[in-house]
């Protein structure tokens, strides 16, 4: 199973629809934080068909109105600010934070730590466990793009949002 992995929308929502049709067929999609506003989310639960898993980051400010969007589209759950998944045999933890990720990865707990907030692409190793920042959609303090997790494999991958 294909994981689409994003994180830093900010609210650019042409981007964000590129990269959902690019992401069309994969299985998941985990959210590494800020969406921004809430109308942000929406077009994620709309525009993607499989479960959507989110974490928060720190520039999501409408926090009910976020959960209300998210229970509205019926594939979207919200963990909070940390999420510990199980997905296609693999476990997943999910923050927004780098300074929280890289613990994580080296604590070789999980299969693979997924986190943003730095805008950075980041791929690596850590003993057995990936530690992967997608970088952002919103394409502003670099390129636009998302990361593909392959739950058989165990790798990522970058893709870019054209």
């Amino acid at each position: 199973m294909h994981i689409v992995i994003c994180s830093d929308i900010h609210d650019n929502i042409w981007k964000l629809d590129t990269m959902l049709h690019q992401a069309a067929g994969c299985g998941a999609l985990i959210f590494c934080g800020d969406f921004c506003a809430p109308f942000t989310l929406s077009q994620i639960g709309e525009g993607f068909a499989g479960p959507v898993h989110v974490v928060w980051g720190n520039n999501d400010g409408d926090k009910w109105l976020l959960t209300r969007n998210a229970h509205a589209s019926g594939n979207v759950t919200l963990h909070g600010d940390f999420a510990e998944l199980e997905i296609g045999g693999r476990s997943i933890a999910v923050n927004h934070y780098p300074g929280i990720a890289a613990p994580l990865a080296a604590s070789q707990v999980y299969d693979a730590v997924f986190y943003g907030h730095d805008h950075t692409p980041r791929n690596e190793r850590i003993g057995p466990t990936l530690l992967l920042n997608p970088g952002e959609v919103m394409g502003r303090l670099g390129k636009s793009t998302f990361a593909l997790y392959d739950t058989e494999t165990g790798e990522g991958s970058f893709h870019e949002i054209r």
